[in-house]
């Protein structure tokens, strides 16, 4: 099995590699210590202390914070308790116009405004866009996952969760 230096992991999630060796990362089998190499690289990007538990996505992570374990921007904003939807504490762009969504489906058609949404969420703090939902006018935000951090480090990485 090939194993991956922090450096390179590093410009895998920075988008610095060539597409033939990112894929050719991406599709072998992971090593063993890729999870902690990939936390140790998101936790060398962040500013702050909180040591990061989880990736949630390229700028999302949930971290460790005191007694307390939340999901917090790369830019240290913090969305709250980890168990909560973190999008509901994120700024929230509705496209549900004709004009809205023709900035971005410029040159296609568009989704029929009255049947479909676009749904941006974005951090308050730094603009960053975290996620994209597309759903019916109405319908609920989306709560996409709650993991078990515990099960996770215990029963996939093999190592007890620290403080647990």
């Amino acid at each position: 099995m090939t194993s991956y230096s922090k450096e390179i992991l590093r410009d895998l999630a920075g988008g610095q590699l060539p597409w033939p060796q990112t894929r050719r990362i991406m599709s072998a089998y992971k090593d063993d210590d890729r999870f902690f190499k990939m936390v140790a690289v998101y936790q060398d990007r962040v500013a702050w202390k909180d040591p990061i538990l989880l990736p949630v996505s390229d700028h999302l992570f949930i971290c460790q914070s005191g007694d307390s374990r939340v999901t917090r921007c790369e830019c240290s904003h913090s969305f709250g308790d980890y168990r909560k939807n973190w999008k509901l504490s994120a700024a929230i762009h509705v496209r549900n116009t004709e004009e809205s969504l023709r900035e971005i489906y410029p040159n296609s058609d568009l989704p029929d405004p009255q049947w479909m949404e676009i749904r941006e969420f974005i951090c308050p703090q730094c603009g960053t866009l975290h996620e994209v939902e597309a759903a019916a006018p109405g319908y609920p935000i989306v709560h996409d996952f709650e993991p078990d951090l515990e099960g996770f480090y215990r029963d996939w990485l093999g190592k007890p969760l620290e403080g647990t």
